[in-house]
């Protein structure tokens, strides 16, 4: 991740390549042990930053029961994560890898990647404002796990087709969402509420019997084609 203010996650010291080496043969296999290890890591960083992920090369790969599902929620074991801070706590070390096509998501540690399963993608936006700095007004989007990211080019807004994946046939399950880049390749779903204020921010128009959202952000405008309801 590079240290971009614009991507409101600060990027860990150079510590962090080698925090807690006393704990690199520790076996995590549970969420208390993923906690416990994660903050007592903390100190090494301020506030709450990301780690250098792209610097850890951790050989053991094993899968853990855990699930983001496409409306944004953790579910571990069967059972709704409800508590907030630890679900913060693990969105700081969610890793993204493709191979062959293949996307794989995992909780990475130093130590180990474990494998979750994501039906969407990892993060969802749950609120925007406006900001004012030096003059320049900027759109800021927060995500439930605490992100703060700016809308510029580096960070756009897109919208896709999502398909549930117990839906197989019926083209009018496909849904048309929107979507913003947040870190490390991560996506983040902008949910239906913030994305409805998001309407009332920008300027909606008519182009040829289409509907046109025009965003400004940083001095620079960005449009989005509505999708038909």
């Amino acid at each position: 991740m590079d240290g971009n203010k614009n991507n409101g996650v600060a990027t860990g010291n150079s510590t962090g390549e080698t925090i807690n080496n006393s704990v690199n043969a520790q076996d995590i296999r549970s969420l208390d042990e993923l906690s416990n290890y994660l903050k007592s890591s903390a100190s090494t960083r301020q506030g709450r930053s990301v780690p250098p992920l792209d610097q850890w090369h951790p050989e053991q790969t094993i899968d853990m029961d855990l699930t983001i599902k496409a409306n944004g929620e953790w579910w571990h074991e069967g059972g709704l994560m409800t508590r907030q801070s630890l679900i913060s706590l693990f969105a700081t070390v969610l890793w993204k890898e493709e191979t062959d096509g293949v996307t794989e998501y995992f909780l990475k540690t130093p130590v180990q990647k474990l494998r979750i399963q994501v039906e969407d993608v990892p993060l969802l936006i749950n609120d925007v404002g406006i900001v004012n700095e030096d003059g320049i007004h900027w759109l800021e989007f927060t995500t439930i796990a605490g992100d703060v990211v700016r809308l510029d080019d580096a960070h756009p807004i897109e919208l896709r087709s999502y398909r549930p994946s117990s839906v197989h046939n019926d083209a009018e399950k496909e849904q048309i969402r929107p979507y913003m880049l947040v870190r490390n390749g991560l996506m983040a779903l902008i949910g239906r509420n913030t994305f409805y204020h998001l309407t009332e921010i920008g300027q909606l128009t008519e182009q040829d019997n289409d509907v046109i959202l025009t965003l400004e952000s940083g001095g620079h405008s960005y449009q989005l084609l509505m999708p038909d309801d």
